[in-house]
C-alpha cells in the first residue's frame, strides 16, 4: 500500500483552512483530490442551473490550486459509494478522508462508502465536521438534547471558544505517470462545463467562484459593510449582506476564517454600534448552524413540517397561483420584485425570501414545500438545511415559538423599499408609477393595465383572516 491518501471533495472547494486536507497532509506529502459528480444529486428535480455553474467554476479553480500545491484534483461521474472506493483500490491509496455533511442524503451515501472502503483495508478519517464552527454533536441543552429554538443555541453556542484557521495545503507529491494512467482507466475524466452536464445559465453569478473571489467578498465586506450591518441588512436595494452565502454553500471560504476576521475586527473596535453591528452577523452565522444542528438531529425536517399542526394542514394549493407567483405575476409589486430578482440572477435578498415565503403560505395558502423546492430550483446558494430553515419559520411550521407570523406586503415595502428603488428595479413596468401608489400597491386597475401590470390574485387582507381560521380549526384538531 502506497502513502497516497486520496481527499474527497463535497461541499469544502478549498485548500486553505480545510481541516479534514489539512489532517491528510500532516500523514502524507502525497495528497490527491478527488470530487465526483454524483448523478444521485445531479438528476434530482431541484438542482439550479446557477448553482451548478458556480459549483463547476469552483472546481476549475480548486484544480490550479492544486496545481500549485505540487498535486492535483481528479473528477469522477459516477456513484460515489462503488467510484471512490475503486479509484482508492485501483491506486493503492492508503487512505480517503473527508470531511462530513448534515444532509440525510449525505449521511447515508457517506456511511455506505465507510463500509465499502473498510471491507478493501482501505482507512478513513474520523467524523471531522470542516463547514461547521461547533459539530452537532457538541451543542446540547441542560438536558442533554438538542437545541429546538434558536436563542438558547445563540447563548451556549457564542459562549464556546471557536477554533483557528487550519494550514493551507502545499509541497505535495502528485501522482506518477503509471498512477496518471490508472486513474484514467479508472473512470477519471476531464471536467466537464454546466451545460455539458445540461445545465443552462447565462446570467452573471452574484460572487465570482473560487477562493480568491469569495476571500476578496469578505474583506470587502469586513472593510466596508459590516460595521452598518445590522440596519443595512433589511433593506433589499441597498448592498448590505455579504453575498458569501454561495461560497459558504460549497466551502469556497472556511468559516474559521470567516469567524476570525469578525473577532479580529471586534478586538479593534471601541464603538458599541460597531460592536453591536459585528456581532449581528455573528448571529447570522450562529443561525446556519442552527438549522444544520437541527436538520443532523431531526432529518425529518427534509420531508416535511415540524410542528404537528402543520403536519396534514389544508393547504389550497392552487396551481394558478403559485404560477403567478413563481412568475412574480402576483399583483403585488414588493412580491413580484422579490421573484424577478430569483429569477433573473439566481438569489434573492433575505428579507425579500420572507416576504414571498409568507405571502405563498399566509396569502395563497400553499404548502411551503412547493415554494421551498422552487427555491431550490434556482438559488445559486441553494442548500437544504438554511433553505428548511427559512421556509418552516416564515410558515410557521418549523423549530419557532412564535406560532403565527404574517408578513403584510405592503407595510413591508413601505418599511424596507420606502423609495420603492427596489421595486422598479425589478418590476420595470412599474418605474412611472408614484413611489407612494407603488409601495402601498394601491395601483388603480386602470394603471395596471396601462402598463400591463396584472392585479392582485388575492386580497390579503381577506387570505390572512382565512388562513388564521384554517390554522385554529386544524389546531384544535390536533390539541
Amino acid at each position: 500500500m502506497s502513502d497516497l491518501i486520496l481527499f474527497w471533495h463535497r461541499r469544502d472547494l478549498r485548500i486553505s483552512d480545510n481541516t479534514g486536507l489539512a489532517a491528510a497532509r500532516t500523514q502524507t506529502a502525497k495528497v490527491v483530490g478527488v470530487f465526483c459528480l454524483d448523478p444521485g444529486i445531479l438528476q434530482q428535480d431541484d438542482v439550479a442551473p446557477a448553482r451548478v455553474t458556480y459549483m463547476i467554476g469552483c472546481l476549475q479553480a480548486l484544480q490550479q490550486r492544486y496545481l500549485q500545491a505540487g498535486s492535483q484534483l481528479l473528477i469522477l461521474h459516477d456513484n460515489p459509494v462503488t467510484a471512490i472506493p475503486q479509484l482508492a483500490e485501483a491506486l493503492n491509496a492508503k487512505a480517503v478522508f473527508w470531511n462530513w455533511d448534515v444532509e440525510p442524503y449525505a449521511q447515508i451515501r457517506d456511511n455506505d462508502v465507510i463500509s465499502v472502503l473498510k471491507a478493501k483495508g482501505i482507512q478513513t478519517l474520523e467524523k471531522n465536521w470542516d463547514q461547521l464552527l461547533h459539530s452537532p454533536d457538541e451543542i446540547f441543552s441542560g438536558s442533554k438534547t438538542p437545541y429546538t429554538v434558536y436563542t438558547p443555541f445563540w447563548k451556549n453556542w457564542s459562549s464556546k471558544p471557536k477554533n483557528n484557521p487550519v494550514a493551507t495545503l502545499e509541497n505535495c507529491e502528485n501522482l506518477t505517470d503509471a498512477e496518471q494512467e490508472i486513474a484514467k482507466k479508472t473512470g477519471t475524466i476531464n471536467l466537464p462545463s454546466a451545460k455539458d452536464l445540461g445545465f443552462n445559465w447565462d446570467g452573471e453569478l452574484i460572487i465570482a467562484p473560487g477562493e480568491t473571489a469569495a476571500q476578496e467578498k469578505l474583506d470587502n465586506f469586513i472593510k466596508n459593510v459590516i460595521k452598518e450591518y445590522d440596519e443595512q441588512r433589511n433593506y433589499p436595494a441597498v448592498e448590505g449582506t455579504s453575498l458569501l452565502s454561495p461560497a459558504l454553500k460549497f466551502g469556497v471560504i472556511g468559516i474559521r476564517t470567516i469567524w476570525e476576521k469578525t473577532t479580529e475586527l471586534l478586538a479593534d473596535t471601541n464603538s458599541e454600534e460597531v460592536t453591536n453591528n459585528i456581532i449581528s452577523w455573528q448571529k447570522e452565522l450562529a443561525w446556519r448552524e442552527f438549522y444544520q444542528h437541527a436538520m443532523y438531529h431531526f432529518p425529518e425536517l427534509a420531508e416535511g413540517a415540524y410542528r404537528e399542526v402543520f403536519k396534514n394542514f389544508p393547504w389550497r394549493n392552487n396551481e394558478k397561483h403559485f404560477q403567478a407567483w413563481c412568475e412574480g405575476k402576483t399583483g403585488y409589486p414588493i412580491v413580484d420584485a422579490a421573484m424577478r430578482q430569483l429569477n433573473e440572477i439566481g438569489w434573492m435578498h433575505n428579507r425579500c425570501r420572507m416576504i414571498v415565503a409568507s405571502f405563498l403560505t399566509k396569502d395563497l395558502i400553499i404548502n411551503p414545500q412547493w415554494g421551498e423546492k422552487y427555491f431550490m430550483q434556482k438559488l445559486i446558494d441553494g442548500d437544504l438545511s438554511a433553505n428548511n430553515g427559512g421556509w418552516q419559520w416564515s410558515a410557521s411550521s418549523g423549530m419557532d415559538p412564535k406560532p403565527l407570523r404574517i408578513f403584510n406586503p405592503a407595510s413591508q415595502a413601505q418599511k424596507f423599499d420606502a423609495d420603492g428603488e427596489y421595486i422598479r428595479q425589478w418590476v420595470r413596468e412599474l418605474k412611472s408609477v408614484d413611489t407612494e401608489y407603488l409601495i402601498s400597491g394601491n395601483i388603480t386597475p386602470l394603471e395596471r393595465r396601462a402598463v400591463g401590470y396584472p392585479a392582485p390574485i388575492v386580497d390579503h387582507k381577506k387570505q390572512q383572516a382565512l388562513f388564521k381560521q384554517l390554522y385554529q380549526e386544524q389546531k384544535a384538531g390536533t390539541d
